[in-house]
């Protein structure tokens, strides 16, 4: 982290120095106690069952040298008084990306941003030492965290951004201040909280709240709800896919590899570049292709950009194949969307062992549509699997649907542990399962056990 002063603290949080010396440097920030070091800021969060105030003094006692408070104040630190320490915490962050700002992309949508945005910073490391959402933080915690984790070697940024309610993509676009903003897709993720896919377009959109004329919009072109945001705003926009003939950079010759990826042909700028991806499944081909458009708003070499595309790392739990005593492991157990799942299980017939199974879960937050979402997915599966288990009482209807569908092995259990412990002496050499549900619903159990079983 940068320096930031005691004085530049308050300024940035409307807050009132209780002790200490404005011109006191901090070192770093962190909500954690435990991680505070010398010359540290300790930020301590409410929750609906903690409160970080209760270790303001540990924080101290390991060297923080200033600390918000909205409530108790401690002494043996400089003080800053806040009304909401989650508010002054994104306060924070937007002050110091204004101070110390670099060109920045955020990366939205329904499925496929972690992935996207893993792309997206391979394409532009091409160009700039940038820096990433690490893991998924991509909340109204994680966000300013990686914001303030920006060192001065930095030259760009890639920031992931979640959301489930209206209002987020507002506020955390409030604190990036991006250049430039990725929409995957509109699915169904949140629809209990957002109502309908109309509602999730919209909360969406908020991600280019701030937008004129020097921002870039980039969207999925084969979207029914992306592909209409075309004079929404004052601000150019880009669209990409693979259907459509308007899009601006298109996909075309897409070979499947199976399971060791896809490639494609990307037209860009008048110009075709071959593509390969080593993540499977058609779906990377719209990721990859939002990385190129990135790519070429940040005039970073096309042809650069989708090497380091080809070499691309990848977060873990997403679409990870993992060969383990014969047994090919699809886990890609973080989160689970119908859009999500039918992606993850097109990819199983690729799979060139003899058997063909899944452990899914239940997709949370579905509200009045989980029924038929989940039953819906049982149906999309049944011509894919040789085998199929499920966990949670939505996924009940998973069951039903795959067996309506004409799956004849099918097995339904209320709990993970149950589904685990199944999967455990259910699964053998020479079959690929795909393990995939909410994150809520831990399916790492599910693959923990299943190397259990077939370990040495």
């Amino acid at each position: 982290m940068q320096k930031l002063s005691i004085r530049e603290l308050a300024q940035a949080t409307g807050g009132e120095i209780i002790n200490g010396d404005e011109n006191t440097i901090i070192s770093g920030i962190s909500t954690n106690s435990r991680e505070i070091k010398e010359g540290m800021l300790f930020v301590p969060l409410i929750g609906e069952k903690f409160d970080g105030h209760k270790f303001m003094d540990s924080a101290i006692e390991n060297g923080a040298a200033a600390v918000l408070s909205s409530e108790d104040i401690p002494s043996g630190a400089a003080v800053i008084r806040v009304k909401d320490t989650l508010k002054a915490f994104g306060d924070i962050a937007a002050f110091y990306k204004k101070k110390y700002r670099i060109p920045t992309v955020a990366i939205t949508g329904s499925v496929g941003k972690t992935t996207t945005k893993d792309m997206i910073y391979a394409a532009m490391s091409a160009g700039y030492n940038t820096i990433k959402t690490p893991n998924n933080f991509n909340n109204e915690i994680g966000v300013p965290m990686t914001v303030l984790s920006q060192e001065a070697e930095h030259e760009a940024a890639v920031v992931e951004m979640g959301m489930n309610h209206f209002g987020e993509l507002s506020r955390l676009a409030g604190i990036v201040k991006p250049d430039a903003a990725v929409i995957t897709n509109i699915g169904m993720s949140h629809i209990e909280n957002l109502g309908s896919r109309e509602g999730i377009f919209r909360a969406k959109m908020e991600i280019t709240e701030g937008f004129g004329p020097d921002n870039t919009l980039i969207v999925n072109g084969d979207d029914e709800f992306l592909s209409k945001t075309k004079g929404t705003g004052a601000y150019r926009v880009i669209y990409y896919g693979i259907e459509n003939e308007q899009n601006d950079v298109r996909a075309r010759d897409i070979k499947s590899n199976g399971l060791g990826g896809v490639e494609f042909t990307a037209q860009a700028g008048g110009k075709d570049y071959r593509v390969k991806v080593t993540q499977p499944g058609v779906h990377n081909v719209y990721n990859a292709l939002a990385a190129i458009c990135v790519a070429m708003v940040f005039s970073i070499p096309v042809e650069d950009a989708v090497k380091n595309i080809g070499e691309c790392e990848y977060t873990a739990q997403r679409l990870e194949v993992e060969e383990h005593k014969g047994i090919e492991i699809i886990n890609d157990c973080y989160n689970a969307s119908p859009d999500s799942v039918r992606a993850a299980l097109s990819i199983v017939p690729y799979s060139l062992k003899a058997r063909r199974a899944a452990v899914l879960g239940d997709m949370l937050e579905m509200g009045d549509y989980a029924d038929k979402a989940h039953y819906e997915i049982g149906r999309f599966a049944a011509d894919k699997l040789d085998l199929l288990i499920t966990a949670g009482k939505s996924s009940r209807e998973t069951a039903r649907g795959a067996k309506e569908g004409g799956l004849c092995e099918v097995y339904s259990f209320d709990t993970t542990e149950e589904a685990a412990e199944f999967a455990k002496g259910k699964i053998c050499p020479d079959t690929c399962v795909l393990v995939k549900a909410s994150h809520g619903m831990h399916f790492e159990k599910i693959v923990e056990k299943i190397k259990e079983e077939f370990s040495e």
